[in-house]
């Protein structure tokens, strides 16, 4: 199952010439950039790791490439996604978010049903990787 979070999650994985594309038009609205990466990436886990600090002075589309590829050797079997902020409003807010980079195997979500109170229905995602321990949650078996 394909996890599909943030800005393009419907189109094919970017190869890094169009991560550097989306990178220079973020760069060019001004827009600093933040790498994060998680093994649980469920739709309410808004607060994955960060790849070190977000790149307020970075000006250069190469060196935010250069820090996407060393959490990518770093981290192979976890999500990654890249995040633009834009504060021309007055506070930080995400303008673009992706995902550029996941597991080989994506294990996906069980949607468990419960009967409440007065006889509702109630719904709960549990995602299969939480299964096993983090940090071994993508590992081939």
């Amino acid at each position: 199952m394909r996890i599909t979070q943030g800005t393009f999650s419907y189109l094919p994985d970017f190869t890094d010439e169009e991560i550097t594309a989306q990178i220079n038009y973020a760069l060019d609205h001004g827009w600093p950039l933040s790498v994060e990466f998680t093994d649980d990436p469920h739709p309410r886990n808004i607060y994955w790791e960060m790849w070190g600090l977000p790149m307020f002075d970075l000006k250069d589309a190469a060196g935010v490439l250069l820090e996407v590829n060393a959490c990518r050797t770093a981290n192979p079997n976890s999500y990654i996604r890249l995040n633009a902020y834009d504060a021309s409003l007055g506070r930080q807010t995400t303008a673009l978010s992706f995902i550029v980079n996941r597991p080989a195997e994506e294990p996906g979500f069980r949607l468990d049903r419960a009967e409440r109170a007065n006889r509702q229905i109630g719904y709960t995602t549990f995602a299969y990787a939480t299964e096993r321990p983090s940090g071994q949650r993508y590992e081939s078996s």
